[in-house]
């Protein structure tokens, strides 16, 4: 007898749906398709919709499905709300573009049609960038229709580059490396000399030689002190530059006064920030709670600049920060949010001068627990200004000059720190120890040091404080039923957890398959593997299995906190999503003016895409300026030798991060030497075929200095070192060797020779 394709329901006799018709439907509803709502879709109840979870269970552990924001979608389909680039026309001279974000591991990119306006809603044009919309609906022969909702700043169609002299006139060397050499004859200079920062238009592109071009703007000397900086900003189309309507904008504003606020002048709010700290966006105070019913308790204040009160919706102001989205920080200099005499004046909690804040006090108990919370618009003063290293004096009990106002809070402040670590170790957030190295520039811009500033509980009270106010936030919110920006973490996705699960098991160490992942699981792994030779290199790995963080008017949760709802409240000064919280919370409990105007829920998906964007640019500017400028540091060490750790493996060579400076650079596969490696993707290695050699993630090593090129920010190194000989029969089978890839390189192999003798 022939087996049934459906299973029959025992009520209504009705099939369940196939996994086709799943797909289609979770397809054909992006970003709203959850288990509730298919099981609606197709009437199925009771007992089935365990047969409906077993499915849906299969097809996410195929890899088939992805569960994002407790809604399902297929693997590779984009979010709903997403940034594309108009990259061209079809036949029809209809705009088709890619998503911004797209890894070539994902394979070709889709493609979508950008759905005719008609004279309604913003147009755009080839090149530019924009947040849209995603349909299926009359995508015939595309993956996606989308609609525009908002062009974004568009990138300027020039090229960066260096100015480097030649006869005729100069050829200009790009900051990105996959562009090519351009020519640019003596009239189209501009006045621009050896060594300076250009942008250039290709005035002439022809399909022999190198292209030719124009300078239409002359940057700066790369001598100068802030160039390496410049070219992240520009690169990355960050503004840096305030309009000057903004700047009159700010310059006209007033200083709040007490009106409508609660005089909270006499309490000792102190500020506990980086010594160099410019803005003080947050001042907290703790003192004992005398409530009968929370014997050992605490209630701890937490104070925050009142931006709201300065930054109007709609204003100059509000629209530059949302299209800044965050103050951007270069070893080098801040590119802020808002202006100085907001971010550094007007907000900024100054020790002894009055300030507007937003303020929210928790009561505590002796175990950590928060037992309930309310907010306050207020003015304040702050009794201290403090830096991390002048507070964690105070709490290991030295003097630090304080009057005995400073000296109380801090005493209490210590106190109920412990009694908050205790909670957050019931609560088991992911605990990961990443050293941040910090780089110490010189009078003229580079580097002079690089240095592992030393990790303080004074840090850690500040951290674990803020994040109580932000959870207090969102739960105040929620109460309310007020539209607000979460801050989410999607749990990791089943691809990164395969890929850490085979990394685990090349070091005889498992993590679960079943049940809830919790971030627990992790800290086990990084526990055991604490005092071994994997430890360092196993935090880096388990965060690069994290999804990444972002902004979303939808809950999820926080899976590295392991929080329930979160959102961003304590940082307004440098961030827009504290902004957008600080005027719901003003709203919702009728704090006065300044808050979040009715109606603007629909706007917050488009604003929370945006800011996340914004964050992500942030990150790539701020990681390109370090790159360059640990390279221009060390491109008078050329030859030089020295220790790492491989800390990627790919089919084209390894990436090493040196111990000192934790600097990358690339070791080609073609450069180690006359064996011909395989690239051993389940043990995250490269293995020779006929020596059996093995270098794998993780492993120390000890590189040369080959090249360094300051403008790419790219290192490339020679290994030294000899990798572990695995036997015979682990070893991969021969096979034709591809052109170009591990053939010997002039000095790789020989130099390893060498070092063996």
């Amino acid at each position: 007898m022939a087996k049934k394709t459906h299973t029959k329901t025992k009520k209504a006799d009705r099939p369940l749906p196939t996994r086709d018709e799943i797909l289609a439907f979770i397809a054909d509803h992006p970003g709203k398709a959850g288990k509730r709502e298919i099981a609606r879709a197709f009437g199925i109840k009771g007992a089935d919709r365990i047969a409906l979870k077993a499915t849906l269970k299969d097809l996410a552990e195929e890899g088939v499905v992805e569960k994002r924001r407790g809604k399902l979608k297929r693997a590779g389909d984009l979010p709903p709300v997403t940034v594309l680039q108009v990259t061209g026309r079809d036949a029809d001279g209809e705009l088709v573009a890619e998503p911004m974000e797209w890894f070539e591991e994902q394979g070709a990119p889709p493609k979508v049609l950008i759905a005719p306006v008609g004279g309604k809603g913003p147009a755009a044009g080839v090149g530019d960038r924009v947040l849209a919309r995603l349909s299926k609906e009359g995508a015939d022969g595309y993956d996606y229709t989308a609609r525009i909702i908002k062009a974004l700043a568009r990138k300027p169609a020039t090229v960066l580059g260096v100015v480097r002299e030649a006869p005729g006139g100069g050829r200009i060397e790009p900051v990105d490396r996959k562009q090519k050499e351009l020519i640019v004859d003596a009239d189209g200079l501009k006045g621009a000399k050896e060594g300076d920062l250009v942008a250039v238009t290709v005035s002439r592109s022809g399909r022999y030689g190198l292209d030719r071009a124009r300078v239409s703007e002359v940057i700066g000397s790369m001598k100068n002190e802030k160039a390496v900086s410049l070219i992240a900003i520009l690169s990355h189309g960050i503004p840096y530059e305030f309009p000057p309507e903004v700047l009159a904008e700010a310059k006209a504003a007033k200083p709040a006064t007490l009106r409508g606020r609660e005089d909270w002048r006499d309490l000792a709010l102190v500020t506990i920030d980086p010594a160099d700290a410019k803005d003080h966006d947050d001042a907290v105070h703790a003192a004992t709670d005398d409530s009968p019913d929370n014997k050992g308790g605490f209630v701890v204040t937490v104070a925050i600049a009142d931006v709201a009160a300065y930054v109007q919706t709609g204003s100059a102001l509000d629209r530059e920060a949302v299209k800044r989205g965050n103050s951007v920080y270069f070893p080098d200099r801040v590119v802020p949010m808002l202006p100085e005499r907001i971010s550094n004046d007007l907000c900024s909690l100054r020790e002894g001068e009055d300030r507007p804040a937003l303020a929210v006090e928790m009561r505590f108990s002796a175990a950590g627990r928060k037992l309930g919370h309310r907010f306050h618009r207020v003015m304040m003063r702050s009794a201290a200004k403090l830096s991390y290293g002048q507070a964690q004096e105070a709490f290991d009990g030295n003097e630090i000059g304080a009057d005995n106002r400073v000296s109380d809070a801090l005493a209490a402040l210590w106190d109920a720190y412990k009694a908050l670590r205790r909670g957050r170790q019931d609560r088991g957030p992911l605990e990961l120890d990443l050293p941040e190295r910090k780089l110490v520039l010189g009078k003229d811009g580079s580097i002079e040091r690089v240095i592992v500033p030393e990790r303080l509980e004074s840090h850690r009270l500040i951290e674990e404080f803020m994040i109580q106010a932000n959870v207090a936030a969102a739960e105040t919110l929620e109460a309310k039923k007020s539209p607000l920006v979460y801050r989410i973490h999607d749990t990791p996705s089943l691809a990164k957890l395969e890929a850490l699960r085979d990394f685990l098991t090349s070091i005889d160490m498992t993590l679960p398959r079943s049940g809830n992942l919790r971030p627990s699981h992790f800290n086990r792994i990084l526990e055991r593997a604490k005092e071994t030779e994997h430890g360092p290199l196993l935090h880096e790995v388990v965060l690069r299995t994290q999804s990444q963080a972002e902004y979303h008017p939808e809950n999820i949760g926080h899976f590295g906190l392991n929080l329930r709802r979160y959102a961003h409240f304590t940082s307004p000064i440098r961030r827009y999503a504290d902004l957008i919280v600080h005027r719901a919370l003003i709203a919702a409990l009728k704090l006065g003016p300044g808050g979040l105007p009715k109606g603007a829920e629909p706007e917050l998906a488009v604003i929370a895409a945006q800011i996340s964007a914004a964050e992500r640019r942030a990150m790539a500017a701020e990681r390109d300026t370090i790159d360059r400028l640990v390279a221009h540091w060390l491109a008078d060490r050329v030859g030089a030798t020295f220790s790492g750790r491989i800390a990627g493996v790919t089919r084209a060579g390894l990436f090493v991060k040196l111990d000192d400076t934790g600097a990358d650079g690339f070791v080609p596969m073609r450069s180690l030497g006359t064996d011909y490696f395989h690239f051993d993707e389940a043990r995250h290695a490269v293995v020779g075929q006929a020596t059996g050699e093995m270098h794998r993630l993780g492993d120390p090593v000890e590189v040369k200095l080959v090249e360094a090129a300051p403008l790419a920010g790219a290192l490339r190194f020679e290994l030294l070192s000899e990798g572990r000989i695995v036997p015979r029969k682990e070893r991969p089978a021969a096979e034709a060797k591809p052109r170009g890839r591990g053939r010997a390189r002039p000095g790789g192999g020989a130099a390893r020779s060498a070092k063996r003798r």
